[in-house]
């Protein structure tokens, strides 16, 4: 047993690193949710920075966007020309995505400043992509709503974990450059 511990050291450290980081961050972002509740920042702040964010951007883009609390439920209500298109809600945010990333960074460390730039660019870029995918998907369902399901289930989700994808596979290539 000894010996297929220290045969697979590398892959045990892999896991228990990931899964730790994983589970301490979502410990962390549910205490956040449980406790960050707010009547100005509703349903949370970072979700509704989301939706001010993506709306915001739907506006640029040359649209009419508007958000406003949803009455019955955790989320903002975004509409598109008057029409309303979208809930933003908490897992709309990122959050969940960019604490999966993080863990999956730490759990190949390349060194303090190297990992902790590379998380916090990579955070920065997945947030940005985001704010992107929501208000498109927004404008998508506006402009095709026939095509709601393979927008919202397959098209815009594919787009923020494609990016993180592509980020790891960045992360791990540097890394494997790093052992020779």
């Amino acid at each position: 047993m000894l010996q297929l511990i220290r045969k697979y050291k590398s892959v045990l450290s892999f896991i228990l690193t990931f899964l730790g980081v994983y589970l301490v961050l979502t410990f962390s972002y549910a205490m956040y949710l449980k406790y960050a509740q707010s009547e100005v920042y509703y349903p949370d702040y970072i979700t509704h920075r989301v939706a001010e964010q993506s709306e915001s951007l739907v506006n640029m883009i040359g649209y009419r966007g508007e958000i406003e609390p949803h009455p019955n439920e955790a989320s903002m209500k975004l509409y598109v020309n008057d029409l309303f298109v979208a809930r933003v809600v908490e897992g709309c945010n990122a959050v969940s995505v960019m604490i999966l990333f993080a863990a999956f960074i730490l759990a190949f460390y390349q060194g303090l400043r190297p990992t902790l730039l590379f998380i916090l660019g990579g955070g920065v870029l997945i947030y940005s992509i985001n704010i992107i995918r929501i208000a498109l998907l927004s404008i998508g369902l506006y402009q095709y709503p026939d095509y709601k399901d393979l927008l919202h289930d397959v098209v815009f989700p594919g787009i923020i974990y494609g990016l993180v994808v592509m980020l790891w596979l960045f992360w791990i290539r540097r890394f494997k450059g790093r052992m020779k």
